[in-house]
């Protein structure tokens, strides 16, 4: 027996509606609801992540220096697209980039009906290299489109794979197309927004201080690639401690 589909009390099923200050036809919220699951799904947000959302996101109390981060990602969502320049989110390890990246996200798909996309830095070079296997059907064009295209993307862990020409020019490739199409590129990174190392000068000192310090973005994206990402994001740091070490402590008290 065939049980008939619900039909939105609002709308009678049409997916628009009377605005309630005038006269104006307008999307019912239920095909917004609809579409915002639908996006959702296609996402590609990873399971590990799929809990993280503003509303749960902790700055207060021992991550209160975390507030200016959180306030500035709920005050892109409610500026976008009205303002769409990208986000770099840059901090250490397990301090809460990618909860505060897929957030973001999120609230864009479920509230305004965005089409955002997720993917780690380090799985989508991998899935490009594996076009060039003659085994695999998909070609390097068909996995790059939807990264060109989608009206948001999140590019997690910025530099986690170890920096070679071929490295550079796909990473070129990526943020010189959705920079030129005027496409929005949120970007999380462990490494310092410093220049590359080889950068700085050629002095005895300039040397010594490139030796002690750790690599910079510059050294893992390239200098080029680090100054178009800000010509396309505003900058946001992010300073803590490990959540993920805080809190593996805090469950053997």
């Amino acid at each position: 027996m065939k049980v008939a589909a619900e039909v939105c009390p609002v709308c009678g099923g049409s997916g628009w509606k009377f605005a309630s200050s005038d006269r104006r036809v307008v999307r019912c919220d239920c095909r917004l609801k609809m579409r915002g699951e639908t996006l959702l799904t296609s996402a590609r947000i990873p399971k590990r992540y799929e809990h993280c959302e503003l509303s749960n996101f902790e700055f207060e109390g021992p991550h209160r220096h975390l507030s200016s981060a959180r306030m500035a990602a709920c005050k892109f969502v409610e500026e976008y697209p009205l303002e769409n320049s990208g986000l770099l989110l840059i901090g250490s390890i397990g301090v809460g980039k990618t909860h505060l990246a897929v957030g973001i996200i999120k609230e864009l798909i479920v509230s305004k009906g965005i089409a955002c996309l997720f993917y780690d830095y380090r799985e989508l070079l991998k899935q490009i290299q594996n076009c060039y296997n003659d085994s695999v059907k998909a070609t390097e064009l068909e996995v790059l489109r939807p990264v060109f295209e989608t009206e948001i993307l999140v590019l997690d862990e910025l530099g986690a794979v170890k920096p070679t020409e071929w490295v550079w020019d796909t990473v070129s490739l990526i943020l010189n197309t959705r920079y030129n199409d005027n496409r929005t590129t949120i970007i999380t990174t462990n490494y310092p927004d410093d220049p590359s190392r080889d950068s700085n000068g050629n002095s005895d000192f300039a040397r010594a201080q490139r030796a002690a310090r750790g690599e910079t973005l510059g050294d893992r994206i390239g200098e080029r690639m680090r100054s178009r990402l800000h010509e396309m994001c505003r900058i946001i740091k992010m300073e803590g401690a490990d959540f993920r070490q805080t809190h593996r402590s805090a469950s053997f008290r």
